[in-house]
């Protein structure tokens, strides 16, 4: 069956919280690079929480924008990788393979959406802190290029398990770390290419719209824009 996952974001009731940014460290073994690294912009977020200011003063509110890889359907970084390490897979994700990935950063220079991050460190969890780490995951070492998967081995674990049962996948069966955390539910993840799935039916919303739509890059994120 051919599938086409993507993902919903309702910029109405993103609070900013950045539960999304936790669970996606937590969930896939992302390091946490300290106080000088982030002063040096070695961050390793996957997916960070922009803020912005609409209105003008005294009548101004502040926005919040989730920010992650935005799984092009054109993604300008796939054509530029010399070992093709990220390609579109037939499920509409832009895959990262890891263990191919030299890191020549050029995928990152292409991403108009600055959601890629170059891993600076070999990181390293003291135990017993160890025990924390995904063991569905990879740790990645030091040179790559990493990014947000859509929770990938998440996708594959309800994939395997509906072919083992010969059960469909239900709409929201599938949750990604960050729309599993969200406490807002402003996150809703699904198949696209199903016209009865939630996420596709808000795609299909008059506040629907997207990141820097005149870039061509056809990103499966989908943002509701406020209205409120």
């Amino acid at each position: 069956m051919k599938r086409q996952w993507g993902m919903v974001i309702d910029l109405d009731r993103c609070t900013g919280c950045e539960a999304c940014v936790v669970a996606c460290h937590a969930e896939n073994n992302l390091a946490t690079v300290g106080r000088d690294g982030a002063a040096r912009g070695r961050t390793m977020h996957w997916m960070r929480v922009e803020r912005y200011w609409e209105g003008e003063f005294p009548e101004v509110r502040l926005r919040f924008q989730p920010v992650l890889c935005q799984q092009c359907g054109d993604a300008p970084c796939e054509s530029v990788c010399p070992v093709y390490a990220t390609y579109h897979n037939p499920e509409g994700l832009n895959a990262q393979v890891y263990n191919r990935c030299i890191g020549t950063r050029y995928c990152g220079n292409a991403c108009p959406y600055n959601a890629r991050v170059f891993n600076f460190f070999n990181p390293v969890w003291d135990k017993p802190l160890d025990l924390q780490l995904n063991p569905d995951v990879s740790v990645r070492s030091v040179g790559i290029m990493e990014k947000c998967t859509f929770c990938i081995q998440r996708i594959k674990q309800v994939e395997i398990r509906s072919q083992e049962s010969k059960q469909p996948i239900a709409d929201g069966e599938i949750q990604p770390a960050c729309v599993q955390s969200c406490p807002a539910n402003a996150m809703v993840f699904g198949d696209l290419d199903d016209p009865k799935s939630k996420v596709s039916q808000l795609a299909r919303s008059n506040r629907a719209t997207r990141l820097l739509r005149e870039v061509g890059a056809q990103p499966n994120v989908i943002y509701l824009r406020s209205v409120s």
